[in-house]
């Protein structure tokens, strides 16, 4: 089913002893095929919530499920097999070794793991993302929006039910920002993936914005779509949206 769920999902660090509320009480499902953009304020909470609901980090309080799976019940060695095999990350600095052409980062994954190399399905995922004619070229010679398509490839290669996306479109222009945001949904849609991409942009909320989750203070303030999300009454989130004295006079 490649669905998500978490229940009453709290974190907390404590300084000298201070308890800092990260996040407080996340109630979310997300179903198979679903695209969310996760969206808020710097510091709001939102990587943290990534972080979570991709077995990278542990909640203080509340629980998590993969289709019908609770995290709390998986060992060390059967959490690691789940998030080598179904789950594909994208952060927003590719993390793409320097001395490999582009072909061999795409690859990295099945090599680690042992895994047969279909090369039609390789090729196929390196024409989707528009790298044919970069294969052996290094990532110095890309430009950042190709790099983040490298990125992309690579997670897919390993044909995963869940994507992780941490601004994958940051310090990108407007235009290549919405092109990676369309990459993302379109394969999302073919390979029938759990999407989750974190953004702070607006541009990116109401391109990809058919599933929306809001979080403002470690708490979820709002949850709708792209149509909603323009006539919104949430104070904080109509704040976000409308921060530009520009889109406020526009609004009125």
């Amino acid at each position: 089913m490649n669905k998500i769920e978490s229940n009453n999902l709290s974190k907390s660090f404590f300084i000298d002893g201070v308890e800092i509320k990260v996040l407080n009480k996340i109630n979310i499902s997300i179903k198979r095929g679903d695209l969310v953009a996760l969206s808020g304020k710097s510091g709001a909470g939102k990587s943290t919530l990534l972080q979570i609901l991709a077995s990278l980090d542990t909640p203080s309080s509340g629980s998590i499920k993969y289709d019908d799976t609770s995290i709390r019940s998986l060992n060390n060695t059967d959490l690691s097999s789940l998030r080598l095999n179904n789950f594909g990350f994208v952060y927003q600095f590719h993390h793409l070794l320097e001395d490999l052409t582009v072909i061999e980062n795409i690859l990295i994954p099945l090599e680690i793991v042992n895994k047969s190399i279909n090369k039609l399905e390789v090729s196929k995922i390196i024409d989707e993302v528009g790298l044919s004619h970069r294969l052996n070229h290094h990532p110095w010679r890309l430009s950042g929006g190709e790099k983040q398509r490298v990125a992309i490839a690579r997670a897919i290669s390993m044909k995963p039910k869940y994507l992780f996306c941490d601004e994958p479109n940051s310090g990108l222009d407007p235009v290549t920002a919405i092109v990676i945001d369309e990459l993302i949904q379109e394969l999302t849609k073919e390979y029938q993936m759990t999407t989750i991409v974190i953004t702070h942009d607006m541009n990116s909320v109401l391109e990809i914005g058919e599933n929306i989750l809001f979080i403002d203070g470690g708490v979820k303030k709002w949850e709708g779509n792209k149509e909603e999300i323009l006539d919104v009454k949430v104070k904080e989130l109509y704040d976000f949206v409308y921060v530009s004295k520009f889109l406020q006079k526009m609004k009125k």
